[in-house]
């Protein structure tokens, strides 16, 4: 380290693997710095070919935590993203292509009659079914 910044080295931690009726769709992969305990994910959506808004590794922001936020009005594999989540406020999610909607967050958590979510940090090394309304293992 040097200063008060680490220069992150990040190894592989785990990973989730994202599932519609019991069926692999996607998965986040889980890094952290060993030295400093950052974590960093990486969204892989099967069948998705396009890179990440985001190139290399991005960090959380001060009180940010990694989330998947799931989509009840999408279909298939489109229907869940990764997104950073702080304790409370609000987070743009797409909707349905292309419709941009605020969804309000609270202790690192959306929920509402469409949209929930859950921490990745709950889940490394597992499986999440999102056909639900919430986790399942």
């Amino acid at each position: 380290m040097s200063g008060d910044r680490c220069r992150h080295q990040p190894v592989y931690y785990g990973v989730i693997n994202i599932n519609i009726d019991e069926r692999t769709v996607g998965s986040v992969d889980v890094w952290h710095c060993p030295a400093c305990k950052s974590r960093f994910c990486e969204e892989k959506q099967l069948g998705i070919e396009s890179i990440s808004d985001e190139i290399g590794m991005p960090e959380l922001a001060a009180g940010e935590r990694w989330a998947v936020i799931v989509c009840q009005l999408q279909k298939g594999r489109d229907k869940w993203r990764l997104a950073r989540l702080a304790k409370s406020g609000r987070v743009s999610h797409e909707c349905l292509g292309e419709k941009q909607v605020g969804l309000e967050v609270e202790n690192h958590s959306v929920r509402d009659g469409h949209h929930w979510s859950f921490l990745v940090d709950d889940h490394v090394n597992g499986a999440v079914e999102i056909t639900g309304r919430g986790v399942g293992p």
